[in-house]
Protein backbone atom coordinates (compact mmCIF):
# COMPACT_ATOMS: atom_id res chain seq x y z
CA UNK A 1 0.00 0.00 0.00
CA UNK A 2 0.94 3.60 -0.68
CA UNK A 3 0.69 6.97 1.63
CA UNK A 4 -1.96 9.46 0.38
CA UNK A 5 -2.56 9.55 -3.56
CA UNK A 6 -4.43 13.13 -2.82
CA UNK A 7 -1.30 14.55 -1.84
CA UNK A 8 0.30 14.15 -5.03
CA UNK A 9 0.92 17.59 -6.69
CA UNK A 10 -0.60 16.19 -10.04
CA UNK A 11 -3.99 14.69 -8.30
CA UNK A 12 -3.88 17.58 -6.21
CA UNK A 13 -4.24 20.39 -9.10
CA UNK A 14 -6.51 19.00 -10.79
CA UNK A 15 -9.17 17.96 -8.01
CA UNK A 16 -8.74 21.79 -6.76
CA UNK A 17 -9.25 23.25 -10.00
CA UNK A 18 -12.78 20.87 -10.23
CA UNK A 19 -13.77 22.12 -6.77
CA UNK A 20 -13.34 25.75 -7.98
CA UNK A 21 -15.11 25.18 -11.52
CA UNK A 22 -17.99 23.78 -9.87
CA UNK A 23 -18.29 26.81 -7.56
CA UNK A 24 -20.53 27.93 -10.68
CA UNK A 25 -23.29 25.38 -10.14
CA UNK A 26 -24.72 28.61 -7.97
CA UNK A 27 -25.48 30.26 -11.46
CA UNK A 28 -26.61 26.97 -13.08
CA UNK A 29 -29.12 26.34 -10.69
CA UNK A 30 -30.53 29.83 -10.38
CA UNK A 31 -31.46 30.13 -13.76
CA UNK A 32 -33.45 26.58 -12.79
CA UNK A 33 -35.11 28.27 -10.33
CA UNK A 34 -38.36 29.10 -12.06
CA UNK A 35 -38.82 26.20 -13.82
CA UNK A 36 -38.21 24.47 -10.42
CA UNK A 37 -40.93 26.87 -8.32
CA UNK A 38 -43.28 26.07 -11.17
CA UNK A 39 -43.08 22.37 -10.79
CA UNK A 40 -43.28 22.47 -7.13
CA UNK A 41 -46.34 24.22 -7.19
CA UNK A 42 -47.78 22.05 -9.76
CA UNK A 43 -46.54 18.72 -9.10
CA UNK A 44 -45.24 18.95 -5.52
CA UNK A 45 -41.90 18.09 -4.50
CA UNK A 46 -41.53 15.09 -6.79
CA UNK A 47 -41.43 17.15 -9.70
CA UNK A 48 -38.89 19.46 -8.77
CA UNK A 49 -35.66 17.22 -10.50
CA UNK A 50 -37.66 16.10 -13.29
CA UNK A 51 -37.86 19.83 -14.13
CA UNK A 52 -34.12 20.83 -13.21
CA UNK A 53 -32.88 17.92 -15.14
CA UNK A 54 -32.65 20.17 -18.67
CA UNK A 55 -30.78 23.11 -17.17
CA UNK A 56 -28.58 20.39 -15.45
CA UNK A 57 -26.80 18.91 -18.32
CA UNK A 58 -23.34 21.11 -17.85
CA UNK A 59 -23.49 21.23 -14.08
CA UNK A 60 -21.13 19.87 -11.66
CA UNK A 61 -23.39 19.02 -8.58
CA UNK A 62 -20.14 17.61 -7.32
CA UNK A 63 -19.60 15.95 -3.27
CA UNK A 64 -17.88 18.81 -1.68
CA UNK A 65 -14.19 18.44 -0.39
CA UNK A 66 -14.89 17.01 3.03
CA UNK A 67 -17.27 14.73 1.66
CA UNK A 68 -14.28 13.58 -0.92
CA UNK A 69 -12.22 13.21 1.86
CA UNK A 70 -14.35 11.23 3.88
CA UNK A 71 -15.15 9.03 1.22
CA UNK A 72 -11.66 8.36 0.32
CA UNK A 73 -11.15 7.76 4.01
CA UNK A 74 -13.97 4.97 4.55
CA UNK A 75 -12.87 3.48 1.22
CA UNK A 76 -9.23 3.38 2.78
CA UNK A 77 -10.78 2.22 5.82
CA UNK A 78 -12.80 -0.97 4.47
CA UNK A 79 -9.33 -1.72 2.15
CA UNK A 80 -11.59 -0.86 -0.84
CA UNK A 81 -10.81 -2.90 -3.85
CA UNK A 82 -13.95 -2.21 -5.49
CA UNK A 83 -15.87 0.74 -5.50
CA UNK A 84 -18.94 1.58 -7.51
CA UNK A 85 -20.36 5.34 -7.94
CA UNK A 86 -23.93 6.01 -9.49
CA UNK A 87 -23.58 9.45 -11.24
CA UNK A 88 -20.10 10.25 -12.31
CA UNK A 89 -20.81 13.64 -13.96
CA UNK A 90 -17.54 15.33 -14.40
CA UNK A 91 -15.11 13.10 -12.11
CA UNK A 92 -14.83 15.13 -8.91
CA UNK A 93 -15.85 12.32 -6.84
CA UNK A 94 -14.65 9.19 -9.11
CA UNK A 95 -10.94 10.92 -7.91
CA UNK A 96 -11.27 10.36 -4.66
CA UNK A 97 -12.38 6.34 -4.89
CA UNK A 98 -9.96 6.11 -7.53
CA UNK A 99 -7.48 7.32 -5.67
CA UNK A 100 -8.59 5.06 -2.66
CA UNK A 101 -7.92 2.07 -4.33
CA UNK A 102 -4.98 2.59 -5.70
CA UNK A 103 -3.61 3.27 -2.30
CA UNK A 104 -5.26 0.35 -0.69
CA UNK A 105 -3.12 -1.55 -3.31
CA UNK A 106 -4.40 -1.60 -6.35
CA UNK A 107 -8.45 -1.99 -7.67
CA UNK A 108 -11.05 -0.22 -9.37
CA UNK A 109 -13.49 2.51 -8.44
CA UNK A 110 -16.35 1.83 -11.71
CA UNK A 111 -18.15 5.11 -12.85
CA UNK A 112 -21.02 5.98 -14.42
CA UNK A 113 -22.31 8.71 -16.66
CA UNK A 114 -25.58 9.31 -18.89
CA UNK A 115 -24.36 12.23 -20.37
CA UNK A 116 -21.49 11.76 -23.17
CA UNK A 117 -19.73 14.85 -22.70
CA UNK A 118 -19.73 14.89 -19.39
CA UNK A 119 -18.00 10.78 -19.65
CA UNK A 120 -15.69 12.61 -22.11
CA UNK A 121 -14.67 15.50 -19.68
CA UNK A 122 -14.48 13.04 -16.95
CA UNK A 123 -12.36 10.82 -18.43
CA UNK A 124 -9.52 13.24 -19.91
CA UNK A 125 -9.71 14.67 -16.12
CA UNK A 126 -8.81 10.99 -14.97
CA UNK A 127 -6.09 11.24 -17.47
CA UNK A 128 -4.55 14.59 -16.42
CA UNK A 129 -4.27 13.31 -13.05
CA UNK A 130 -2.70 10.00 -13.76
CA UNK A 131 -5.40 7.94 -12.19
CA UNK A 132 -7.28 6.79 -15.16
CA UNK A 133 -5.72 3.40 -14.86
CA UNK A 134 -7.78 3.05 -11.05
CA UNK A 135 -10.82 4.13 -12.70
CA UNK A 136 -13.44 3.26 -15.55
CA UNK A 137 -16.51 5.19 -16.49
CA UNK A 138 -19.44 3.19 -18.15
CA UNK A 139 -21.83 5.51 -20.35
CA UNK A 140 -25.53 4.90 -20.92
CA UNK A 141 -28.08 3.79 -18.31
CA UNK A 142 -26.70 2.36 -15.00
CA UNK A 143 -29.16 0.18 -14.15
CA UNK A 144 -27.83 -1.44 -17.58
CA UNK A 145 -24.10 -0.08 -17.92
CA UNK A 146 -23.73 -1.42 -14.13
CA UNK A 147 -25.67 -4.72 -13.95
CA UNK A 148 -22.54 -6.42 -15.08
CA UNK A 149 -20.21 -5.28 -12.09
CA UNK A 150 -18.88 -8.12 -10.50
CA UNK A 151 -18.83 -9.15 -6.41
CA UNK A 152 -17.34 -8.28 -4.57
CA UNK A 153 -18.53 -4.80 -4.31
CA UNK A 154 -16.91 -2.83 -1.23
CA UNK A 155 -18.13 0.93 -1.52
CA UNK A 156 -20.84 2.22 -3.54
CA UNK A 157 -21.71 5.87 -3.95
CA UNK A 158 -25.19 7.34 -4.76
CA UNK A 159 -24.98 10.84 -6.59
CA UNK A 160 -27.11 10.47 -9.71
CA UNK A 161 -31.07 10.79 -10.36
CA UNK A 162 -32.72 10.77 -7.13
CA UNK A 163 -35.55 8.84 -8.26
CA UNK A 164 -33.39 5.87 -9.31
CA UNK A 165 -31.69 5.46 -5.73
CA UNK A 166 -33.86 2.65 -4.73
CA UNK A 167 -33.18 0.59 -8.00
CA UNK A 168 -29.47 1.23 -8.21
CA UNK A 169 -29.54 -0.03 -4.32
CA UNK A 170 -31.89 -3.14 -5.28
CA UNK A 171 -29.16 -3.67 -8.12
CA UNK A 172 -26.31 -2.91 -6.22
CA UNK A 173 -26.61 -4.88 -2.98
CA UNK A 174 -26.56 -8.69 -4.14
CA UNK A 175 -22.92 -7.58 -5.45
CA UNK A 176 -22.14 -6.47 -1.52
CA UNK A 177 -19.34 -7.61 0.63
CA UNK A 178 -20.96 -8.05 4.48
CA UNK A 179 -19.31 -4.43 5.66
CA UNK A 180 -19.47 -2.73 2.30
CA UNK A 181 -20.48 0.58 3.17
CA UNK A 182 -23.40 2.42 0.35
CA UNK A 183 -23.40 6.38 0.88
CA UNK A 184 -26.02 8.54 -0.67
CA UNK A 185 -25.99 12.44 -1.41
CA UNK A 186 -28.48 15.36 -1.23
CA UNK A 187 -30.89 13.62 1.56
CA UNK A 188 -31.78 16.41 3.14
CA UNK A 189 -32.19 18.96 -0.56
CA UNK A 190 -34.33 15.50 -1.91
CA UNK A 191 -36.02 14.58 1.35
CA UNK A 192 -39.58 14.11 -0.16
CA UNK A 193 -37.94 11.73 -2.57
CA UNK A 194 -35.16 10.46 -0.97
CA UNK A 195 -38.14 9.24 1.58
CA UNK A 196 -38.46 6.19 0.27
CA UNK A 197 -34.37 5.10 0.04
CA UNK A 198 -33.85 6.49 3.37
CA UNK A 199 -36.60 4.42 5.22
CA UNK A 200 -35.43 1.15 3.37
CA UNK A 201 -31.81 1.52 4.68
CA UNK A 202 -32.51 2.92 8.32
CA UNK A 203 -35.18 0.45 8.87
CA UNK A 204 -32.95 -2.70 10.00
CA UNK A 205 -35.02 -4.93 7.73
CA UNK A 206 -33.14 -5.40 4.53
CA UNK A 207 -29.67 -5.67 5.52
CA UNK A 208 -27.94 -2.25 6.13
CA UNK A 209 -27.68 -0.29 9.76
CA UNK A 210 -27.68 3.63 8.46
CA UNK A 211 -27.56 7.38 9.89
CA UNK A 212 -27.65 10.62 8.17
CA UNK A 213 -24.78 12.28 8.66
CA UNK A 214 -24.18 16.11 8.39
CA UNK A 215 -22.18 16.66 5.66
CA UNK A 216 -23.24 18.81 2.40
CA UNK A 217 -26.46 18.25 2.42
CA UNK A 218 -27.05 15.37 4.24
CA UNK A 219 -24.91 12.28 3.37
CA UNK A 220 -26.40 9.10 4.26
CA UNK A 221 -24.28 6.51 5.59
CA UNK A 222 -25.22 2.84 5.13
CA UNK A 223 -23.44 -0.49 6.16
CA UNK A 224 -24.21 -3.82 4.67
CA UNK A 225 -24.33 -6.23 7.38
CA UNK A 226 -26.32 -8.78 5.79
Amino acid sequence: MSGNTLADPQVKTVLDRLHREAKGDRWRIARALPSAALAWMTGGAKAIEPALRPYLSDAYLPLSSAQGRFLYLTARALGARRAVEFGTSFGISLHYLAAAVKDNGGGIAIGSEAERHKWERARAHLAESGLADHAEIRLGDALQTLADVPAPVDLVLLDGWKDLYLPMLDLLTPKLRKGAVVMADNIDTFRTTLAPYVERVQSGRHGFLSMTLPLGDGFEYSVYVG
